[in-house]
């Protein structure tokens, strides 16, 4: 979830990288060139620049940032060069010459294939509306092969030409979302071009697949937690509409930059939430809640019918009364409190960074216990998420 603390350059590198292309794929767009694929503008080439791989092999990843320096430079050189007559060749040839000597990265790390939608980015929000949209569609469609638990299991699975991948494992996060829904929508193919896995573009519209992606997010979070008990992969919480008191309804995405503490009650006489926090923005979650009940209670509580069994995916848990969340600024689940536990502990910040606060130097580990201590160590940690190669 976090990269190295050596290598805070290699965020800059790899923020460049994302923000190059997605300008570049604007820019065409805006001139008519980059033509539209499932509703967005497509990315026009087949192979796009990698900000995983170079995670994974910092040496090509430093060689790279050389070679963009040293043409940096070069650049530089050549626009002296233009109003320079007398020495212009020579800095010319100087310009060429730093641009010939620069350490070049592999080309198999640094480019990787891309697809027409790569660059998409999901319309839904991840809403909770949008998960329970797209379980339905996962049973109809998916479950067969992939398993109702999305591990790979279905009963088709051993008829497949290869057997389906664990969505609940890395193979989903590491992939853009963008293609993830052109295989979705277009199939897959093994490297000799056989088909490993059917379309579904003339069955699924484009909201239809953006759903099933949430739905798949969600429960690849869900099955990652009851498998290894934390998520293992950054997973921002499910999108509703929160009603407080008499005030205007709004989506808990709002928020994003407070910390949030998401509570599922059942609102019934003798059910318990805990008091007000001015350090959280505490909201409700029930089955069946309504906007009048919220108008009356003055809590802020979600109203979108689906918001309880979106959080019970993601919790990992059919028992979701009780069940607390705790949202960072950056907009991620981070910890999750059992019901009936009496006090937070370190033990329930299920999302980490790699990097352990006690082995930072001249930081003091924090207390292993307490609502505060959890706070401080989400501040000091926060979550670096690269999804298909790019940070979120």
């Amino acid at each position: 979830m976090s990269g190295p603390p050596e290598a805070g350059w290699l965020n800059l590198l790899i923020g460049l990288l994302q923000g190059a292309q997605l300008w570049l794929l604007r820019v065409l767009d805006v001139l008519g060139l980059a033509g539209q694929s499932h509703g967005q503008a497509a990315w026009p080439w087949a192979l796009r620049l990698s900000g995983e791989n170079l995670l994974i092999d910092l040496g090509q990843a430093r060689r790279l940032g050389l070679t963009l320096v040293v043409l940096a430079v070069a650049l530089l050189i050549l626009l002296l060069a233009l109003p320079w007559r007398r020495r212009r060749v020579w800095l010319a040839a100087a310009a060429v010459l730093l641009a010939a000597l620069a350490p070049w990265p592999e080309a198999n790390v640094v480019l990787v294939p891309a697809y027409p939608t790569t660059f998409h980015a999901s319309p839904t929000g991840f809403t909770a509306e949008s998960i329970e949209r797209g379980r339905s569609l996962y049973a109809a469609q998916c479950a067969a092969c992939h398993g109702t638990d999305g591990r790979g299991h279905g009963p088709l699975a051993s008829a497949q030409a290869v057997w389906p991948p664990d969505l609940g494992g890395p193979l989903l996060w590491r992939r853009a979302d963008g293609d993830v829904l052109w295989h979705v929508m277009n199939g897959m193919r093994d490297r000799r071009g056989t088909p490993t896995m059917p379309g579904f573009g003339s069955t699924l519209s484009d909201a239809d697949a953006w759903a099933l992606i949430d739905f798949m997010k969600a429960q690849g979070a869900g099955e990652s937690l009851r498998a290894a008990g934390l998520w293992a992969q950054p997973i921002a919480p499910p999108d509703v509409m929160v009603q407080c008191g008499s005030r205007p309804p709004r989506s808990l995405s709002s928020w994003r930059g407070q910390r949030l503490r998401i509570v599922a009650s059942s609102l019934g006489a003798g059910a318990s939430t805990p008091a007000d926090d001015p350090r959280l923005v505490t909201v409700l979650i029930a089955p069946q809640a309504t906007e009048a009940a919220a108008s009356q209670s003055g809590d802020c509580i979600a109203t979108s019918p689906a918001a309880w069994t979106a959080y019970s995916l993601v919790g990992a848990t059919t028992q979701l009364a009780g069940t607390q969340f705790i949202v960072d600024r950056d907009g991620w689940l981070r910890a999750r409190g059992e019901p009936g536990k009496a006090a937070w502990s370190d033990d329930d910040l299920l999302c980490r960074t790699e990097q352990q606060p006690s082995s930072k130097p001249g930081v003091r580990p924090l207390p292993p216990d307490g609502l505060g201590a959890l706070i401080a160590r989400m501040d000091a940690e926060p979550v670096r998420f690269v999804k298909g190669g790019y940070v979120h």
